[in-house]
């Protein structure tokens, strides 16, 4: 039996495929690319993002703002400027994303 590591592909140009299966597999490997950049030992698939320019920069700007924010909210604490400003620049690029790809993102 061979093992084979599946890769995951998410393309973010296909709003046809808007349904709830592409939304549990986006969710999914969101919370793993998430748990990956967080330290978390979890295995991760290679993951490849498609769209147009605007859609996949959309994209990794909300995941380095999850960075930032979480990143903040360790060091600094839920009241601090910092943090607040970092949340307030993450729910800036959700809403930038989620007009962009017409994609709710999964986590608020």
């Amino acid at each position: 039996m061979s093992k084979e590591i599946v890769s995951i592909h998410i393309d973010l140009s296909n709003t046809k495929q808007l349904n709830e299966s592409f939304l549990e597999m986006f969710g999914s490997t969101i919370k793993l690319i998430l748990q990956r950049m967080f330290g978390q030992d979890v295995f991760l698939p290679p993951v490849s993002v498609t769209g147009d320019r605007n859609q996949v920069e959309t994209f990794a700007k909300v995941l380095a703002g999850e960075r930032r924010y979480f990143d903040s909210y360790v060091n600094y604490g839920l009241n601090d400027p910092r943090t607040y400003r970092n949340k307030y620049e993450l729910e800036s690029a959700v809403s930038n994303f989620e007009r962009a790809t017409n994609i709710k993102w999964p986590f608020k």
